[in-house]
């Protein structure tokens, strides 16, 4: 007997235990994708990307940090992080210059624009948060958990 469409679509809908609504992996990069969504109408307007964001957060606990520093800590190769330097560099919000003491290291600062920045950038965590419906607690609590998985004990 054939199937009709409606049939096959609510189907397909429901949980299927080969399916990718049972895997971790499916849950965290479709939480990823929303977190990323979820910053947009904040970073727009600061003419921040994502990735430019997390640069400038990091930035702001302190300057000048070199290229290696920042990609280790925010677990970015040098190939991924060296453009999102550059297209902060050309936005006027950091310099890039390299070591007096050492080279083959490039030092990276803040700029004046760069630091007018960090209000705006430091009140996004709490727009999200609570977009995310999350109370502190509930923040830290996932927060751990996920770094408990993405940092293991070695970091």
């Amino acid at each position: 007997m054939k199937k009709s469409i409606t049939e096959l679509e609510d189907k397909s809908l429901s949980p299927h235990p080969m399916g990718v609504s049972n895997e971790l992996s499916f849950a965290l990069y479709g939480a990823a994708n929303r977190m990323m969504q979820l910053h947009k109408p904040f970073l727009k307007p600061l003419g921040l990307t994502f990735s430019q964001y997390l640069v400038m957060l990091e930035l702001f606990a302190g300057t000048p940090r070199t290229v290696g520093d920042l990609g280790t800590r925010l677990n970015m190769e040098t190939g991924t992080i060296t453009p999102i330097l550059k297209r902060l560099e050309i936005a006027g919000k950091v310099t890039r210059a390299r070591d007096v003491e050492d080279e083959r290291r490039v030092l990276i600062n803040l700029t004046s624009a760069g630091e007018a920045l960090r209000d705006d950038v430091l009140a996004i965590s709490g727009q999200i948060r609570s977009a995310c419906k999350l109370d502190q607690k509930g923040a830290m609590d996932l927060k751990d958990t996920l770094n408990d998985l993405a940092w293991p004990a070695t970091h």
